[in-house]
C-alpha cells in the first residue's frame, strides 16, 4: 500500500508540474511586435517582448546562424546558416508555435548569409556562390537566382518595387547596383539561313506564319517574342572591407561602411556614383543603420568598445556611444524610440535610446547574439 501511496503521490507532482508547465508556457505567447535575436554561441533564435526586455521563448536554428528576418505577417522567422561560405541551409522557425520547421536546404547556393522579406518573397545573399536570390514560401522553392561576379556578395538590400537590389561585396571592396530592365528576346545564330529567311538569319515582315515565326524555313519556336524581364549591373568601387550598409529612408543615398579603411562611402543612387568619403574612423565597422526619419546614422564596430553616431546632414560624427567591447547586428525600433546592438563579446544585446543616445537596458539572449530582426503580427 505504501509503495501504491508513493507512486500515486508522485504521478500526481509529475501531473502538477506538467499542469504548472503547460500554463507558464502559455501565458508567455509571441508578442504582437516582437524583437528576435539571434545567439551564435547557443545556436538559438529568441523571441525578446520589446516592453520588458525578456525573452519569452527561444528555438534551435543551425550551427553559425548570422542574419535573421519575419515574414510580413510576423508569423515566419529565417535565418541564414553561414559558416564562413561554406553552409547552404535556411532554418525555419514558427513564431507563432515557437518552434523549428524543417530547414530549407539551398544546395550549391553555398554560404547563406544577408536576408530581408519583401512583396512575399525571402531574398538571399549566397555569398559562396557569388550570387543573391530569392526564395518563395508559398511555392516552396527558389524562384530567382542572380549572379553577381563579385567577391564576398554578403549583405542585401530590395525596393519595395522589387526594380532595384544593393549589395556588398566586401571582399571586391565594391557595392553592386542591380536594375530591373526590358530586354527582347534573343533571335537566332547569325548565318541561321534556310528558305524564306533573310541574311541576317531572320524573317521578313509576316513570313513563317504569325509573327514570323514556326513556318518552314523559319527560326525555332521561343526566338523572337515580346520583351522579358532582365537585371543591369553597375559595380562600384568603394573602401576596403565594405560590409554593412543602408539606404536612406528618402531612398537618395546609400551609405556603407569600410571596415579595413575606417571611412563611410556615400553613393547617390540616381547617379550611381560616390559623392563623399566620410573619415568616420570606424575601422572595424559591422554594420551601418540609418534611425527612422532618416536623420543619424549608426555605425558598429567588431573591435571596437563604442557606437559611432553619425548627422546624416551634416555628415559628422556627433556621438561615441560606450557600448562594450564590441558590436555586430543593430536594429531599430520601427517607432524611432530605441536602437538594439548586439554586443557578441559581452553576451548580451545593448537598448540605445535615440533622443538621448545613452545605453539604457541590456538584453541576454544567448551567448554572442549577432543577427537581429524585428517581426509584426497585424
Amino acid at each position: 500500500m505504501r509503495v501504491s501511496f508513493a507512486r500515486r503521490s508522485i504521478s500526481a507532482v509529475l501531473l502538477f508540474a506538467g499542469v504548472a508547465f503547460t500554463l507558464q508556457a502559455a501565458a508567455a505567447p509571441t508578442p504582437k511586435e516582437a524583437l528576435l535575436v539571434l545567439s551564435k554561441r547557443n545556436h538559438t533564435l529568441s523571441i525578446v517582448d520589446p516592453a520588458t526586455l525578456q525573452v519569452v521563448a527561444s528555438a534551435p536554428v543551425g550551427q553559425d546562424p548570422h542574419e535573421v528576418i519575419a515574414s510580413a505577417d510576423g508569423r515566419t522567422a529565417w535565418v541564414s546558416i553561414y559558416g564562413g561560405g561554406a553552409f547552404h541551409e535556411l532554418s525555419v522557425i514558427d513564431l507563432i508555435a515557437q518552434r523549428a520547421r524543417p530547414a530549407i536546404d539551398l544546395g550549391a547556393l553555398s554560404g547563406p548569409h544577408g536576408l530581408t522579406f519583401v512583396a512575399g518573397k525571402l531574398w538571399f545573399t549566397a555569398e559562396g556562390a557569388k550570387v543573391i536570390g530569392s526564395y518563395d514560401p508559398l511555392k516552396g522553392k527558389v524562384d530567382w537566382v542572380m549572379g553577381t561576379g563579385q567577391n564576398r556578395t554578403h549583405m542585401i538590400f530590395v525596393t519595395p518595387d522589387q526594380k532595384h537590389i544593393y549589395t556588398t561585396n566586401v571582399a571586391s571592396g565594391t557595392v553592386s547596383i542591380l536594375e530591373e530592365s526590358m530586354t527582347s528576346q534573343m533571335g537566332p545564330p547569325p548565318g541561321m539561313g534556310g528558305p524564306g529567311m533573310n541574311s541576317q538569319g531572320g524573317l521578313p515582315p509576316g513570313a513563317g506564319g504569325p509573327g514570323g515565326q514556326g513556318g518552314p524555313g523559319g527560326p525555332p519556336p521561343g526566338f523572337g517574342g515580346p520583351p522579358r524581364p532582365s537585371w543591369d549591373q553597375t559595380v562600384i568601387p568603394v573602401g576596403h572591407g565594405d560590409e554593412g550598409f543602408d539606404v536612406t529612408p528618402d531612398s537618395r543615398e546609400l551609405w556603407t561602411a569600410n571596415a579595413q579603411d575606417g571611412t563611410i562611402s556615400v553613393i547617390d543612387l540616381a547617379s550611381k556614383t560616390v559623392t563623399a568619403t566620410l573619415p568616420a574612423d570606424v575601422r572595424g565597422a559591422n554594420r551601418l543603420k540609418f534611425t527612422p526619419d532618416g536623420k543619424l546614422a549608426l555605425v558598429s564596430m567588431l573591435g571596437g568598445g563604442s557606437l559611432t553616431v553619425l548627422d546624416v546632414a551634416t555628415r559628422a560624427v556627433v556621438k561615441r556611444v560606450d557600448i562594450g567591447h564590441g558590436a555586430a547586428g543593430i536594429l531599430m525600433q520601427p517607432d524611432g524610440a530605441r536602437a538594439y546592438v548586439a554586443c557578441g563579446p559581452d553576451n548580451y544585446v545593448a537598448v540605445v535610446d535615440l533622443k538621448t543616445l545613452e545605453v539604457v537596458g541590456h538584453i541576454d539572449a544567448g551567448g554572442e547574439p549577432d543577427g537581429l530582426a524585428w517581426a509584426v503580427q497585424p
